[in-house]
């Protein structure tokens, strides 16, 4: 099995043009089959399409127009903007900073291989490291700034951006970051430290795997130098050719033994030949262990592999193993028809041998009544902001959490200043390294590229409203069109019902909500923010895609056998949100009413004692005691109140939060050896802390690089600070605790996959606010029959309904569009959709 070692040049010269900076999300390979189906799908853009409005595959209600009370001031950078701070941040030469379109490096590969020993470099040049610009985004202004300005109309806060810098231009390679400021761009705008956002005190975060596009490239090329042992054990190559039909990939974040060392392991995956992008539902079994400290990849080098539980301390072990037969063959995981989402005819399995009778029948769908006139809600589109009966807030959007909510207001009273997403945690677990070693902090990825259009008729009603996002990075503007969607709906089940022998009662539950959703790797989140009509606001997640399974051989206390070599590795999904609860001022407490079980006597008992139940009230007054978990039995209501606005009764009024669906969440694992420092909002499931400028977000998007040494570490938030009567910040969990079955297959479905969390009024008004729908109707009757029927003046439906109307025009689906800012080119954009795979 030795043959004499061989000298392979890759081509005269290797030109990689690389996108300068971070741990670059993985997409399609150029080159592969599903990247070549994929790019001959794209659609075309053009000029119009990005200074116009988009329809979409819905008819795009126009809701009613309503000015917004002020303009929304935190809203994204304009696409202008954004290319004005790019042509400042180039013209600091300090920077030192190259284009994005133009950042790459010219490199020169030689290797020297040999079938029994590791691929090594023998000639390595680099002719050009680059400083280059990730991404601008808005620096959220200060709430300390806003409301003044919101509430009492003084001076409108300054507006400023914020960049991250690639620094590639030196041996140990960071990211930092920058605020740039005010805007518009002026003689008087500044190049500052963004370091009062962290906790660290400082944005500078290093980079470990900044040569990822060399390290792939050498794990490529130790596996060609087992390609033998690989094809006869996996059936597939992974050489990094374009006819490759396994794919090289494992662990994030990346280990350090020491603080000088960088370890990864990575694992081999079939890749699919299809459209449909089930990679990770096909593990191969076979892991390798490499080194890969530093830049030169001279210093690289191959620890181990790992086969069927049993660990070889070198590629030559390895190989001797294999050569003197030792190796028995795992079950392998191939493509089938198994992986895609399409309809697969009648099935044969357990309790089902035919399709589905009448699936082939148009269902039930919504319209709103009397077409477009029967809208019940207003937007100001140019501010992203939306009245709905007594509710009225602004949108606005991030390229790490996706879409945010400010400044709601009920009835006129702000009762929450902001609420979103903060960071989404997948915490996995397996047998084996890659899945012990993977847990992914997903802001770093970010929402805002992966929210793609919606699809009208299924996403959401064809007859919502929908919004445009956009976010800039890498030099570039990326507008998703039609990726948040707003609509009111039945519930389909009653906010309010009662009958005696006399009447029956009843009042229709009609919410609206604000709905995206993003496509971060293999996994689908929708993300909804509902508004009832009894005063409550319900955030909801739910999870679909692909799950990232783990072989099966040795997995079986990890998870459960779902396909002939494959295991539903278990994984925590918890998502961090932040909720910033205003009730009647910023002046408030966070109250702990429980329900306990108690003995007693009363002067009516005769001295006997009774088993009973009793309420007591306490307050949570110090963030030493407000990490918190949900209580069993649910036996304990929290709220945020505010002591010194009683209401008639004297009771305080505030808001109550309460799981709705999934319990709350947080973390099975408490001190992860993978995110170390970098997960400290997910050990419980809600927290309050003091509201604070500099305490903006529980993570950050950087963290990911070097989690023992996060930007933000949320562990820092807590530091005695008093909560009586101080402005306040719940910060909550949702997700679940996911062992995947053979139901998660192809995808994992939003049926049971979800989790929600309602802020619902607490004594807070003196009846209840849905007694104030006009959707509310008494039949008054006796043994004669109907006496009287009630509709206090509501209207109903009246007229036709064009049902063809409701079709969605699926043809007109785009992925996103883009627009190069520097050189600015606003005229020539294009499509450049990519997902992680």
């Amino acid at each position: 099995m030795f043959l004499t070692p061989r000298l392979v040049i890759l081509l005269p010269t290797v030109l990689f043009l690389l996108r300068a900076g971070a741990k670059i999300p993985r997409v399609a390979h150029p080159g592969s089959k599903q990247a070549k189906y994929l790019a001959s799908k794209r659609p075309t853009t053009t000029a119009a399409q990005v200074s116009g409005s988009f329809t979409g595959t819905g008819w795009s209600a126009s809701a009613p127009e309503v000015s917004a009370p002020y303009a929304n001031i935190w809203q994204e950078l304009t696409n202008d903007e954004a290319a004005d701070v790019i042509a400042f941040l180039h013209n600091k030469t300090n920077l030192n900073l190259t284009a994005a379109a133009d950042a790459g490096r010219l490199i020169l590969h030689i290797y020297h291989l040999s079938d029994n020993t590791d691929a090594h470099t023998d000639a390595f040049s680099s002719f050009s490291w680059d400083n280059s610009i990730m991404r601008v985004e808005i620096v959220t202004p200060n709430k300390t700034d806003v409301l003044p300005f919101v509430d009492n109309s003084q001076r409108q806060p300054e507006r400023w951006a914020r960049a991250a810098i690639w620094v590639g231009a030196t041996t140990e390679p960071y990211v930092i970051e920058y605020q740039i400021g005010p805007l518009p761009i002026s003689s008087d705008s500044t190049l500052t430290s963004l370091d009062w956002l962290t906790t660290k005190g400082t944005t500078y975060q290093r980079n470990y795997d900044a040569d990822e596009d060399l390290t792939s490239e050498f794990m490529y090329n130790v596996s060609a130098s087992v390609q033998d042992i690989v094809t006869d054990l996996l059936n597939g190559t992974a050489s990094g050719s374009d006819d490759d039909d396994l794919d090289i990939w494992g662990i994030d974040p990346l280990w350090h033994p020491t603080p000088d060392t960088t370890v990864q392991w990575v694992t081999y995956w079939r890749i699919p030949s299809s459209i449909f992008d089930g990679e990770t539902l096909m593990p191969q079994g076979l892991y390798f262990e490499v080194n890969t400290t530093g830049r030169d990849p001279l210093g690289w080098s191959v620890i181990g592999w790992l086969y069927r539980d049993v660990y070889y301390n070198s590629t030559e072990s390895f190989r001797a193993a294999w050569e003197a037969g030792e190796l028995e063959k795992s079950a392998l995981n191939l493509e089938g028809p198994w992986i895609g989402t399409d309809y697969r005819g009648p099935t044969t399995s357990v309790g089902a041998n035919s399709t589905m009778w009448g699936s082939e029948k148009a269902p039930p769908v919504m319209v709103p009544p009397s077409g477009e006139d029967g809208i019940r809600y207003k937007v100001d589109v140019e501010n992203k902001y939306v009245e709905w009966m007594d509710f009225s807030f602004y949108i606005a959007f991030r390229r790490d959490s996706g879409m945010r909510l400010f400044d709601i207001r009920y009835r006129g009273e702000r009762i929450v200043y902001e609420l979103g997403l903060d960071e989404a945690l997948a915490h996995y677990a397996g047998n084996d390294p890659v899945q012990s070693g993977t847990a992914y902090l997903d802001t770093y990825y970010g929402f805002g590229p992966y929210a793609f259009e919606l699809l009208a008729g299924y996403d959401c009603p064809t007859y919502s409203t929908f919004l445009n996002s956009t976010f800039h990075a890498e030099e570039v503007s990326t507008t998703h069109p039609n990726s948040i969607c707003l609509f009111e709906n039945d519930q389909g089940y009653l906010i309010q019902r009662h009958s005696d022998d006399a009447y029956v009662a009843s009042t229709k539950n009609i919410a609206f909500t604000v709905r995206s959703a993003s496509t971060v790797g293999n996994y689908d989140y929708n993300f909804d923010y509902t508004f009832y009509l009894d005063g409550t606001i319900e955030i909801v997640v739910r999870a679909s895609g692909y799950i990232q399974s783990a072989h099966y051989y040795g997995n079986n206390d990890y998870g459960y056998h779902i396909h002939s070599g494959l295991s539903g590795s278990m994984h925590d999904h918890v998502l961090t949100f932040k909720a910033d609860i205003d009730i009647l001022g910023t002046s408030n407490s966070f109250a702990n009413h429980t329900v306990a079980p108690v003995t007693t006597t009363y002067p009516w008992s005769h001295g006997m004692e009774r088993s009973t139940m009793k309420l007591f009230r306490s307050y949570i007054d110090n963030e030493d005691n407000s990490k918190l978990l949900w209580p069993e039995n649910a036996h304990s209501m929290f709220m945020i109140v505010n002591k010194d606005a009683l209401n008639e009764f004297g009771e305080p009024r505030g808001y109550r939060i309460m799981p709705s669906k999934g319990g709350g969440m947080h973390a099975t694992i408490q001190n992860s050896s993978n995110l170390i420092n970098s997960m400290n909002f997910a050990t419980h499931a809600l927290y309050v802390t003091k509201q604070k400028d500099t305490e903006p977000r529980a993570s950050n998007a950087n963290n990911d690089y070097d989690p023992a040494n996060p930007v933000v570490d949320f562990a820092a938030f807590f530091d005695g600070e008093s909560l009586d009567q101080e402005d306040l910040v719940v910060w909550f969990n949702l997700g679940m605790h996911h062992v995947p079955h053979t139901g998660d297959l192809p995808n994992t479905v939003f049926t049971t996959a979800q989790g929600s969390m309602q802020i619902l009024p607490h004594n807070y008004l003196l009846h209840d606010p849905s007694r104030d729908s006009l959707q509310t109707v008494r039949i008054d009757y006796n043994d004669s029959g109907v006496q009287a029927v009630h509709t206090f003046g509501a209207s109903f439906s009246t007229g036709l309904v064009n049902l063809t109307s409701t079709v969605p025009e699926f043809w007109d689906y785009r992925g996103d569009i883009d627009v190069r800012k520097f050189p600015y080119d606003p005229q020539h954009p294009y499509n450049d959709t990519e997902s992680i795979v």
